[in-house]
């Protein structure tokens, strides 16, 4: 089943998301070092309070962290998502988060359902050459190993090799309704959803059935190639038509920006009128800046799963809308404490 497929399908939308009054005690929520930031929208959006900690840092790099509200036989959340970011690097929050659930599971904790807004490793999910580490296996490991009963990620890179990683239940949510709500508000023209890869077609098209079904308009499709070869990546023959059309380019992750570049520079010689990126994860590395002053994009539009903290190009920042993900993250944190339906905000 996709987001559109089914007549009876109502895609969740985040401007229909309030307050859900539940109480701290009932949903204890925890946060980790700057992930406290979204983790204070999530609250909001639920109506509670964050759950107090104590984070410490120690003289030899060394930490530890500890729950201060009680944990014993309840079911707790922990919000951490694994980006790098200046002072750490996705190895140390990933080393925090396992030891913190842990610790919960030592203080009594019946249920720890790991909230991962961004996961880290998640695009090694097959090998490549001989003897490649399945790095995203790994890191499943590791975490049902800390004692995480559940994981709640956002656009993981490849949903299935996300799911096949755990032995225990996890939750794929997608950024598409975020990303609908948004181009709903776009000015009236013909809309082209644009993969701008062959292996992210399958996201392009629930993106653009949903969009489809949302605005009660046919929305067209296309995608573009890509070849990679010794680290070079190249490509620009598009297949679609997007002529005249506002070609929206979604993909689940921008790092140095190139693949984004190449896309909207194919939509344009194809005959765009304009281009919008969509981008779950924006970690904005090297290259990145340069690659989406590119005038071939008009306008970027990203989640704050990952913040845009490395962003410092005025030509970027000013075509940059971000969009808050808390609703999502706390309309999926409700339903599954309260045993609700999630079918209508996941990857399928």
């Amino acid at each position: 089943m996709s987001l559109a497929s089914s007549a009876q399908f109502s895609l969740w939308s985040p401007s229909r998301t309030r307050g859900h009054g539940l109480k701290t005690e009932h949903l204890p929520l925890f946060a980790l070092g700057s992930s406290r930031t979204i983790a204070e929208a999530v609250a909001r959006v639920l109506g509670i309070e964050l759950a107090q900690l104590e984070e410490r840092e120690f003289e030899d790099g060394e930490h530890k962290v500890r729950p201060l509200t009680p944990v014993r036989g309840r079911n707790v959340y922990v919000l951490h998502s694994l980006y790098g970011e200046p002072g750490q690097s996705a190895n140390d929050k990933l080393c925090r988060l396992l030891f913190f659930i842990n610790t919960l599971k030592d203080a009594g904790a019946t249920c720890v359902t790991a909230v991962v807004p961004y996961l880290c490793y998640a695009r090694k999910d097959r090998r490549t050459k001989a003897n490649d580490p399945l790095t995203s296996r790994y890191v499943g490991t590791l975490l049902e190993a800390a004692g995480a009963d559940l994981v709640l990620s956002l656009d993981v890179h490849n949903p299935a090799a996300f799911e096949n990683a755990f032995r225990r239940p996890t939750v794929a949510l997608t950024a598409i309704p975020l990303f609908v709500e948004y181009a709903l508000e776009l000015k009236p023209s013909p809309l082209c959803v644009i993969s701008p890869d062959p292996g992210g077609v399958k996201r392009a098209e629930l993106f653009r059935e949903a969009l489809e079904g949302a605005s009660g308009q046919p929305v067209g499709k296309g995608f573009v190639d890509k070849h990679r070869s010794s680290g070079v990546v190249s490509g620009t023959l598009l297949v679609g038509e997007v002529k005249d059309a506002t070609a929206l380019v979604i993909d689940d992750l921008l790092s140095t920006g190139g693949t984004l570049q190449r896309a909207a520079r194919a939509a344009r010689a194809a005959g765009a009128r304009r281009v919008v990126a969509l981008v779950t994860h924006a970690l904005f590395m090297t290259g990145a800046q340069e690659a989406l002053a590119d005038p071939a994009i008009d306008r970027i539009v990203i989640t704050d799963a990952v913040p845009p903290s490395r962003l410092e190009d005025a030509r970027v920042a000013a075509k940059l809308d971000v969009l808050p993900c808390a609703p999502l993250l706390g309309e999926a944190i409700c339903r599954l404490h309260q045993g609700g339906a999630t079918e209508d905000l996941l990857v399928f």
